[in-house]
């Protein structure tokens, strides 16, 4: 089995750029991410499957050896099929977001920013006893007065990022679209 190697660094190139693409908060570069990483690993699956050869078709005096396996290339048939299906929902999820914030991008989520507050504020405190070990603690308590204060400004800005409407259901799927006026009756109207 021969591969060529112009493929194989073309494929492994497409999947480099669509992982990278993937790994961005753009739901746009997301789905763009996904098509070249789809395209990328389909190029590979191909690639490794070695020279054509004759159709895979067994009939009486057919050389096995000269025949094209067909499963690579069943499975990259499955991989389009399967990428087609990401990409439609990728482009919905998109096309949801842009109705609902006008963006497609992601934001942070609150509760990960709240865990790396955590992690960060803990590892701050044990620096500190570290640093001040055996003076007491009147010795740091500049230091965790300003650590409270910080503490605090993001707590407020966390609870600032959650503030939304009130209303789930419209946060979620959308507020209905205001209902056109009713047009008042005319005198002579017959109605």
């Amino acid at each position: 089995m021969t591969l060529s190697l112009t493929l194989l660094v073309c494929a492994v190139v497409l999947t480099a750029v669509g992982g990278f693409l993937i790994h961005t908060r753009n739901l746009t570069q997301v789905l763009i991410g996904i098509i070249i990483c789809g395209n990328g690993v389909n190029l590979f699956v191909l690639t490794t499957t070695g020279r054509a050869g004759l159709p895979p078709l067994l009939y009486p005096g057919v050389a096995h050896a000269r025949v094209t396996d067909p499963l690579p290339q069943a499975i990259a048939l499955t991989a389009v099929v399967i990428t087609l299906a990401t990409t439609a929902f990728v482009l919905a999820m998109a096309y949801r977001s842009s109705q609902l914030t006008g963006s497609d991008f992601v934001q942070d989520d609150v509760e990960d920013r709240r865990v790396v507050l955590r992690a960060e504020i803990a590892a701050e405190r044990a620096e500190l006893r570290e640093r001040h070990r055996g003076e007491g603690p009147r010795a740091w308590r500049d230091e965790r007065r300003d650590q409270r204060r910080r503490l605090r400004e993001q707590r407020a800005f966390q609870a600032r990022a959650r503030d939304a409407t009130g209303d789930l259901w419209d946060d979620i799927l959308g507020a209905d679209p205001p209902r056109p006026p009713i047009p008042a009756r005319q005198e002579n109207d017959p109605r």
